[in-house]
């Protein structure tokens, strides 16, 4: 049974009756809505709080013990609502949040809080995040920026106190991935007027007075010099002559303290379903024999003689499949973007409004960054969506690859996406805001799929790059589990990717980085993408040329990210409809 169906059962047999189910929802939505609106001091900066433009996240021990609290008793309250007393208006909101607060529950702050980071990303990555994103555009909003500088120390103080009480609890990232996390942090040590933390100062708009801008920037520098690299160089010395010598040198989530209840929590999370690690890494298992085939039959198309490792090779190591110059790495991507576009409207009927650009990654954080990201906009404050692509190790970025790469980062699918639940209109605010992995992920690993359609694949070797990138979701099941589950080496993770996709081997030891870093997340991709493929064809096969697929897919994105629960159970209602209606 789905796990958002036994909750609500048990929700159903365990609630007392409520007077007015409907006023107790929305005053719990309200409620939930004020104390994380109170403690979002990014999202109150983007409306033009100063003071909160002024702030770090408060990552405290008190911080993280009043959202625990909070979010424990938020959760007892949704326990009490049976979804079957609300109006359909509620239904997905209750979904979101239920998924939420169970979360939530199941894996507290107090927990996390101790690894808050990845191989590529974290706490000590969001200061540079955050000048990139910040648009100041006032006096008042360019000191609110050096304020927050200054406040740096603060920040990874707080920081260093988590990391300090996971050694002390045995609750620590494992020593294979730290390296590289110790590398971005040197990267940010430079001279002061070379720190992205200069960024939206650098970026002044010319209305403001010269003098003005002038005495602001001699102000920024001043932090960055007397605040912010003093802190950057503590928070390095303590990583690399305290924490990396204390962390554990196991890999797999297991090995934690509590590690099997906590890993299975992950893949509930992660998957939004009541799975078993046995069960996903079955599914990975049959998923790479499914698509190894299909390769091969692609690899015939090329006429290529060879062994399937041979053919790998010749991928990896021929010139024509890579290129020259950062440059032409970005204009591939910029020309299949547009490609991208030009085909929307004929498998979408409604477009966001927001537009989104093709940016590099940030050079500080390349080395470590996975192949391309998407980093969403905000309309309200003048910011595009972002699609941004590695151009570090040219060599490793494959042109055969970018195809699949654009549609899954940009559209159809994150951008596509994201900007579609920021334009919600009559639902409460958080779930304009709530990114479901398994939703979202899925949903971009679907577009890939659908990029064929879109005729985003004109050569052999770009199919195979599709299939390569289904692939790589397919192996991340296996290898997740296999790694916090099984126990596997890195060795036994990265053979998965390295013996069945073009992946360059550069991006396949990142990769398992980030799976050893971040348990469960890599699960969320292949379990939603093959729901919304298993929805689409069951409509396909009972609808025939009555199916409608730009309805199918606005359908699926009409309520913004939900449950895959929930999203199944409304696809199948939707093709009901159709079916009535073709009748």
């Amino acid at each position: 049974m789905r796990l958002f169906a036994l909750l609500a059962l048990a929700a159903a047999l365990t609630a007392p009756a409520l007077a007015d189910p409907a006023g107790d929802f929305e005053a719990l939505v309200a409620e939930y809505e004020a104390f994380t609106e109170e403690r979002n001091v990014t999202a109150r900066a983007r409306r033009g709080d100063l003071e909160a433009a002024a702030q770090w996240p408060d990552s405290s021990l008190e911080a993280v013990t009043s959202w625990d609290e909070a979010m424990a008793g938020f959760d007892a309250r949704i326990d009490a609502i049976d979804p079957a007393d609300l109006s359909d208006r509620h239904q997905a909101s209750y979904a979101v949040l239920a998924y939420l607060l169970d979360s939530a529950v199941a894996i507290p702050r107090a927990r996390t809080a101790m690894t808050p980071f990845t191989n590529d990303s974290g706490f000590h990555t969001s200061p540079g995040f955050s000048a990139l994103t910040t648009r100041v555009r006032s006096v008042a909003e360019a000191e609110a920026w050096i304020t927050k500088i200054n406040a740096l120390p603060e920040y990874f103080a707080q920081h260093q106190a988590w990391l300090e009480r996971g050694i002390e609890t045995g609750w620590t990232q494992p020593r294979e991935i730290l390296q590289g996390v110790a590398d971005q942090i040197e990267a940010q040590i430079v001279p002061a007027e070379d720190s992205q933390l200069l960024t939206p100062i650098a970026n002044l708009p010319a209305t403001i007075d010269a003098a003005e801008r002038e005495r602001l920037r001699a102000g920024a520098l001043d932090a960055i010099e007397t605040a912010a690299l003093p802190a950057l160089r503590s928070i390095h010395a303590f990583f690399t002559e305290t924490y990396m010598p204390a962390a554990r040198e196991t890999l797999g989530a297991r090995s934690l303290p509590g590690g099997d209840d906590f890993y299975r929590a992950l893949v509930r999370q992660h998957t939004t379903l009541d799975l078993t690690p046995e069960e996903v890494h079955q599914t990975g298992l049959e998923e790479v024999a499914r698509i190894r085939a299909e390769m091969d039959l692609v690899i015939a198309e090329t006429g290529f003689e060879g062994s399937f490792a041979e053919f790998l090779d010749f991928l990896r190591t021929d010139e024509q499949f890579y290129a020259d110059s950062e440059l032409e790495l970005m204009m591939v991507a910029s020309y299949l973007s547009k490609k991208a576009d030009d085909a929307m409207p004929a498998f979408f009927n409604n477009l966001p409004r927001l537009p989104y650009g093709v940016r590099p990654v940030p050079a500080a954080i390349a080395p470590n960054y996975t192949t391309a990201r998407y980093w969403p906009g905000d309309a309200e404050t003048g910011q595009a969506g972002g699609y941004m692509v590695n151009t570090y190790r040219l060599d490793q970025r494959p042109l055969y690859e970018m195809p699949a790469l654009t549609v899954h980062e940009a559209v159809p699918g994150h951008h596509h996406q994201v900007a579609i639940a920021q334009e919600l209109e009559n639902v409460p605010e958080f779930r304009k805001q709530t990114y479901i992995t398994a939703f979202g992920e899925g949903w971009a690993l679907y577009t890939e799929f659908l990029g064929q359609e879109m005729g985003m694949y004109s050569t052999p070797y770009e199919h195979f790059g599709r299939l390569t990138y289904e692939m790589w979701r397919a192996c991340r099941l296996v290898v997740d589990t296999g790694i916090h589950w099984y126990g596997w080496s890195r060795e036994e993770a990265e053979a998965c990717f390295l013996e069945n996709s073009a992946l360059a081997p550069f991006n396949i030891r990142n990769e398992v980085s980030r799976y050893i870093s971040w348990p469960g997340q890599a699960l969320a991709y292949k379990t939603g993408e093959l729901l919304i493929r298993e929805l689409r064809a069951e409509g396909e096969a009972a609808l025939g040329a009555d199916f409608d697929l730009a309805g199918f897919h606005d359908r699926i994105l009409d309520e913004g990210g939900v449950p895959l629960a929930y999203m199944e159970a409304k696809m199948r209602d939707w093709l009901a409809e159709q079916a009535g209606d073709a009748g």
